[in-house]
């Protein structure tokens, strides 16, 4: 079992930046793929960023058309915790943000491929 807690969310303004991080228990977190997903009211849940470590020092991550370029996530393996840091926010990035592990080293955008989940942390970029 992987147990997994989201932290940073909050208020900003348009433009301005904010740091999610992730802290995962329970397992061998480095063998994990892990994913942000986020969920807008009214809307369905969506891929955000995902990041696989393949050893060493080397990292794979993948993004979202609408945030590349925005958004980076990272992870560090020795504190089993995964990080989105949001640079130039926008209104429509407003949601609920979670984070989420899955079984296998492989990557995936589809939330139901991802077998654990955070409790969520609520991002609101006003205008």
């Amino acid at each position: 079992q992987v147990q997994l807690v989201e932290s940073g969310g909050g208020l900003v303004q348009a433009g301005g930046s904010l740091r999610l991080s992730c802290a995962a228990s329970g397992r061998t977190f480095s063998n994990y793929a892990m994913g942000w997903f986020r969920q807008a009211p009214g809307k369905e849940r969506e891929f955000v960023a995902a990041i696989r470590w393949t050893g060493g020092s080397t990292y794979y991550a993948y993004y979202a058309d609408s945030v590349k370029g925005r958004f980076t996530i990272s992870r560090d393996n020795a504190k089993n915790t995964v990080y989105l840091q949001m640079n130039s926010l926008k209104p429509e990035d407003t949601a609920v943000y979670y984070c989420s592990a899955r079984r296998s080293y492989i990557w995936s955008d589809n939330s139901y491929e991802y077998d654990y989940w955070g409790q969520g942390t609520q991002v609101t970029v006003s205008s």
